[in-house]
């Protein structure tokens, strides 16, 4: 199966939602959607919520979190 292309869904912009990635043509951040899925919220529910989104939105949200989780985190630690 061919992961979605996220930038497709996915807009970043300054002006936009204060430069959160949100999905296209909305001001929904996508870790709202992906936040609600990590609290139980099915995909229909969440479409429910935002009638404005549509299913391919939902795994735009999850590509463009996964993508992020793969990009390397410099962290300060103590000495």
């Amino acid at each position: 199966m061919n992961r979605i292309d996220w930038k497709a869904h996915i807009e970043i912009a300054p002006d936009l939602h204060h430069g959160d990635a949100c999905i296209r043509g909305t001001r929904i951040p996508a870790a709202i959607v992906v936040g609600s899925l990590a609290d139980g919220m099915t995909a229909d529910e969440i479409i429910a919520a935002y009638p404005q989104l549509k299913p391919v939105d939902i795994h735009a949200a999850l590509a463009y979190a996964s993508e992020i989780m793969r990009q390397d985190v410099y962290l300060p630690f103590a000495v």
